[in-house]
């Protein structure tokens, strides 16, 4: 989809303007009827420009909203308040760094980019020399280990591993249960894995 010179035009001949009665492309779009979230982009609707332009005089963002909850999202700190991923408790599961393992923010910003340059380096040489299978691939994955992965590392990895999310060292937390199989499974197949001979 093509964006030209006119800001904000998408130029079309499948999608049609979805004002009633309208022949026209739709070639801009307008915010529809769920909004953008953590289930991924919001819909869009599509209209002409003359439909899009009467669409933005009738729009009213902060619709359905009372008094307290336009005020905040007015505010200069609003969208600050919330619980973002790598700030949870839950931070350093799947990959995300736990800030608190780290003495600079920028040492932890630094790791998640290691780690995804380490998937994307992991890919190739999988892909080069066939030195791990797919599931091996995966449990370095879920171990955050690289391709030039030995023995030593491994152990020293899973034992640093059962230590974050071991129930035991988190006061008798449950939630990081699963993440604890996953890295034991890992674990047990690497261990046995002809590859890190």
């Amino acid at each position: 989809m093509a964006q030209s010179r006119f800001h904000g035009r998408f130029e079309t001949d499948e999608r049609g303007c979805e004002a009633p009665g309208c022949r026209e492309a739709g070639e801009f779009r307008a915010p529809g009827h769920r909004p953008n979230g953590f289930d991924g982009p919001g819909q869009w609707r599509w209209f002409c420009l003359e439909h899009v332009r009467q669409f933005n005089d009738g729009y009213d963002w902060f619709e359905g909203m009372n008094a307290d909850e336009i005020l905040a999202a007015q505010s200069p700190a609003s969208g600050w308040r919330t619980e973002s991923a790598a700030f949870s408790p839950r931070a350093g599961i799947d990959g995300m760094p736990r800030w608190a393992d780290f003495d600079d923010p920028l040492d932890a910003i630094s790791a998640r980019a290691g780690g995804i340059r380490s998937r994307a380096e992991r890919e190739a040489k999988m892909a080069a020399t066939g030195r791990f299978s797919k599931d091996e691939a995966s449990a370095l994955e879920i171990m955050g280990l690289g391709t030039d992965t030995d023995r030593r590392r491994l152990r020293r990895r899973y034992s640093e591993l059962v230590r974050r999310y071991h129930p035991d060292r988190n006061g008798g937390d449950r939630s990081h249960e699963a993440r604890l199989n996953a890295v034991v499974d890992a674990y047990q197949l690497l261990r046995a894995s002809a590859a890190l001979d």
